[in-house]
């Protein structure tokens, strides 16, 4: 278990505040942030790329805050990768095994297995300037985790990839955690944390906001920094399937939503902004394939409007004008039906 006790750090002008984290072994934890909210700066002193003012760090209760780096057994990659531009994929690779003391017979072992994992074994005798952006972060995971370390650090690793390969290395990076490693992944991206992390702290001028599971922070923000940071409440753990031609995600075993995807069947999220769903006093004669009969929970000013929470199978939340609330007399109890088109659903496969 990785834990930061009271960590504070002032770094030019700006300053860490009494960071408090504890990640479990095996957890795939995300930091979430606007840029320069200090996610960045909090991973180099998890690193010990730096040293905090106040606080302690550790690592399965051993005490890491005056540790030098080569002894933390933490491993980063960098956002812009930092390969040796004058050194091979493979020498860039073994150049982290250099202080390990092992034979040339273990390195060239450990080289091949982690270029299988990797799937980089073609790219070996390549120079960093001849590879994609792809290929560049799968050779810097590469460096980092032939070094076996207890806890890998990720800092923006899907923000220079484009759509396809960002899909291909979150599946990558879902495959590492799998098999034990505890990653500590660093984003900006609301998607990239509901898509692979299993909890997350939200963090917000040096300042830990909200931490938890995914789904407790995500469904109940506990500021308002935190829920307009989000913004996204109407996402539900799914199943996806085909039938009769038709793409449906069922959520908790029982309730439908029908969408328009071509992704695989399987796991993932189903989202559904609040703007896109339309509240009707009885049941709507449309051509929304998703329409659910529910009743009013509760209704809350918004910045835009009225966030009305309706109770149907789920729980949904509904974004409505003033003048639609008032028209409506949507009270705490009333029933109403809600409605939504296959289109203004996304799937978020995991």
């Amino acid at each position: 278990m990785l834990e930061l006790k009271n960590i504070s750090k002032k770094y030019k002008q700006f300053s860490l505040k009494e960071i408090n984290l504890r990640v479990e072994n095996g957890d795939y934890f995300v930091l979430l942030g606007n840029s320069g909210s200090g996610k960045s700066l909090l991973l180099e002193l998890i690193a010990g790329l730096i040293q905090p003012k106040e606080g302690e760090i550790y690592l399965n209760g051993d005490n890491l805050t005056k540790k030098p780096i080569q002894k933390r057994q933490i491993g980063l990659v960098f956002q812009d990768f930092a390969l040796f531009p004058h050194k091979t994929v493979q020498e860039n690779i073994l150049y982290a095994l250099n202080v390990s003391g092992e034979g040339n017979a273990e390195k060239k072992a450990k080289l091949n297995d982690i270029a299988v994992r990797m799937n980089i074994q073609h790219l070996l005798n390549r120079m960093p300037g001849t590879l994609s952006g792809g290929e560049s972060q799968r050779v810097a995971l590469a460096r980092t985790l032939v070094k076996k370390p207890k806890v890998l650090l990720l800092d923006e690793p899907l923000s220079s990839l484009d759509v396809q390969l960002r899909s291909g290395l979150r599946a990558l990076l879902k495959e590492i955690n799998k098999k034990g490693q505890t990653i500590i992944h660093v984003t900006h991206d609301y998607d990239e944390a509901i898509a692979l992390g299993k909890k997350v702290a939200v963090i917000d001028d040096g300042k830990i906001i909200q931490s938890g599971t995914i789904q407790s922070v995500f469904k109940n923000p506990e500021s308002e920094f935190v829920a307009n940071f989000v913004g996204m409440k109407n996402f539900f753990k799914s199943i996806l399937y085909q039938n009769k031609e038709r793409t449906f995600a069922k959520v908790n075993g029982e309730t439908e939503i029908c969408l328009l995807s071509d992704d695989e069947e399987g796991e993932g999220y189903v989202m559904i902004r609040d703007e896109d769903i339309l509240i009707y006093d009885k049941r709507p004669e449309s051509s929304a394939m998703n329409n659910f009969e529910g009743i009013v929970k509760e209704a809350i000013p918004a910045r835009l409007g009225m966030e009305v929470a309706i109770q149907a199978s789920l729980l949904f939340f509904v974004l409505i004008t003033h003048e639609s609330y008032e028209r409506m007399e949507l009270e705490q109890g009333k029933k109403v039906w809600i409605s939504f088109k296959a289109s203004a659903v996304r799937f978020l496969k995991t």
